[in-house]
């Protein structure tokens, strides 16, 4: 066993079966959280909130005293662990399984979305230390299949996550089942008041151990926004995998449609990537993670509901492809890259509409923020060409001698710079090919955006025709964003939308009709309008009966506000958030749904 391993991780009071276990895993030196909270677990009877940032180390904080005081010949649960998400759960359980050592302790994480049967069959025979969600966990004990009255510990992991969530009633019942001796540990990254308050409730004797993040780690992820406009975004993403030279990242959106279009989108181009949002079911999400963890594929679009929890190492890059809702969610979603010594990098894409929004997020975040310059094509490609040249020079490094036949036989005939080429060609394709590359046009670009004017009478509308439809992914509320990030015109001013299969149509005010129908005159197949004039059969409804006049005197009139980005109801029925973000929102404000009580 290393000297250094024994002079850190000995001196906080742990056997050698876990510097043992601690070894094999490489762990050197301990994480402040740890060597705070190490020694009062295994040393005092005092229950401990910890308060760190996530990427701390407080599941080893937690998991080695744990371990250390269990009885290996008690069956029943001596220890339960609550996560707020499955996936965190899978990752706790996994994380003291590998610190367990030789001990025979039984393990296992309890969570929604698998079969009832094989964890009945599990609690039955005994789990020693239960991880899990705090709706699965109260279900067991609901049907009696759980026993929590003989504890050793308790413990809450990301329990701001967890009242965030709307779990507060569920933590509550779950602990009211405990025994009065057990130790209590609650690890948080925030403290704010309900979580005092729980702990003034269920804890006593309680230590506080409170980690600051060290000033060197924040600069750990370099942070950058990019006024761009939405019909760019992918474009602009492509450019920023293509120019890095590692690129390992979780790309955020805000609904389960955009994550599914951005997946498959870079896929046709020939990226490793998967979309992770709540329609998945339990079993593809965990072989979709387990792809990204294996590095079977390096991009993962997802919504911020369906990310939590997810805890996935060394990754280069963060981008907002959609503006977050705020301060919190933002800090929440970049401290996944930039973690344990490794660089990361936060881009945050920024459409004009947004630009507000943006600069009130960017006010209450931590860090400095640049513009981030957008590569052009030629820069990239050279970056590609001196990446290629590296794994061709790196491969001349290895033994090559399978090839050594076919190399003679190909030099008998050819001359060397005309194999290389052919090689070169035939390994990388199309990887040059700079026609990939679309232009990007500049926010300043000469082309006026129309002035805002209110109206005092009916303006003329035109009818337009617009090149997509449902089979294109494309919905009421899509198509009107398309719309309104491009040319920067009202949400009002677009009226009457309707979305075939394959095609859509939409009313506009005559006086912008031709601006609109310029800004997408080269966005649709094979540079192709993508938006025209409709012709007069195409689209109509029947003739609307004229308008009656109010009998309201004018001066009563209000004149139509326009929703602010503050507003979450959405005109026209778009499907704008992820339905998990709705539940996630309800529970949010309310802690659980209320039923109305018939009278």
């Amino acid at each position: 066993m290393s000297e250094l391993l024994q002079g850190s991780f000995k001196n906080l009071g742990l056997s050698d079966a876990t510097l043992k276990a601690l070894e094999k895993k490489g762990f050197q030196e301990p994480t402040e959280i740890q060597r705070e909270c190490i020694p009062l677990l295994l040393a005092g009877e005092s229950d401990v909130i910890g308060q760190a940032q996530t990427g701390t180390g407080k599941t080893a904080a937690f998991a080695l005293p744990v371990l250390e005081r269990l009885d290996a010949d008690d069956n029943t649960t001596q220890a339960l662990i609550l996560t707020p998400t499955r996936e965190l759960a899978v990752q706790v359980a996994d994380e003291i399984n590998s610190l367990k050592w030789s001990r025979s302790i039984s393990v296992e994480p309890i969570y929604g979305g698998t079969s009832y049967e094989n964890q009945f069959r599990k609690l039955k025979k005994g789990i020693q230390i239960v991880v899990g969600t705090p709706g699965r966990i109260q279900d067991h004990l609901e049907r009696g299949t759980l026993d929590i009255s003989h504890l050793k510990f308790a413990v809450l992991d990301e329990a701001d996550e967890m009242l965030d969530m709307g779990f507060i009633e569920d933590i509550e019942a779950i602990l009211s089942r405990t025994n009065e001796d057990k130790r209590m540990l609650l690890f948080s990254a925030t403290m704010p008041d309900a979580i005092l308050k729980l702990a003034q409730t269920f804890m006593k004797n309680t230590e506080i151990v409170k980690i600051n993040r060290n000033k060197d780690d924040e600069v750990l992820t370099k942070q950058y926004y990019c006024f761009l406009r939405e019909s760019d975004k992918i474009e602009v993403l492509t450019r920023i995998i293509d120019s890095a030279e590692a690129f390992y990242a979780i790309i955020f959106c805000k609904t389960k449609l955009q994550c599914e279009e951005i997946g498959r989108k870079l896929m046709e181009r020939g990226y490793e990537a998967e979309a992770l949002h709540g329609d998945l079911s339990q079993k593809q999400r965990e072989l979709i993670l387990q792809k990204m963890k294996d590095h079977k594929i390096n991009i993962l679009a997802a919504t911020d509901v369906a990310a939590r929890g997810i805890d996935i190492n060394e990754l280069t890059h963060v981008i907002n492809f959609t503006l977050p809702s705020d301060g919190e969610v933002y800090t929440h979603r970049i401290g996944r890259t930039g973690r344990a010594g490794h660089k990361g990098c936060a881009i945050t894409f920024v459409t004009p509409a947004e630009r507000r929004k943006f600069l009130f997020i960017r006010r209450t975040v931590k860090g400095d923020m640049e513009e981030y310059r957008i590569p052009g094509a030629d820069e990239i490609l050279k970056a590609k060409k001196d990446r290629i040249a590296a794994q061709v020079i790196s491969a001349l490094e290895k033994d090559s001698g399978d090839y050594d036949d076919i190399a003679g036989m190909l030099l008998e005939k050819n001359d060397a710079a005309s194999l290389v080429k052919a090689l070169l060609k035939l390994h990388y394709r199309n990887d040059l090919d700079r026609s990939q590359y679309h232009t990007i046009r500049a926010l300043d670009a000469k082309r006026e955006k129309p002035k805002t004017v209110r109206r005092t009478e009916p303006q003329p509308f035109t009818r337009l025709f617009f090149a997509k439809g449902r089979k294109d992914k494309f919905t009421k509320r899509y198509l009107a964003n398309t719309i309104i990030e491009e040319c920067g015109v009202r949400d009002e001013d677009l009226q009457d939308i309707q979305v075939m299969e394959s095609f859509s149509f939409v009313n506009v005010p005559s006086s912008v009709a031709g601006y609109i129908i310029d800004a997408f005159k080269d966005k649709g197949e094979d540079g192709k309008a993508l938006i025209v004039r409709a012709r007069p059969e195409e689209g109509r409804k029947k003739t609307p009966a004229p308008a009656v006049k109010s009998k309201r005197p004018a001066a009563k009139m209000k004149p139509r506000s326009r929703r602010g980005w503050q507003d979450e109801v959405q005109p026209y029925g778009r499907d704008t958030y992820d339905e998990d973000f709705i539940v996630h929102k309800k529970k949010k404000e309310h802690g659980k749904y209320s039923k109305k009580k018939k009278k």
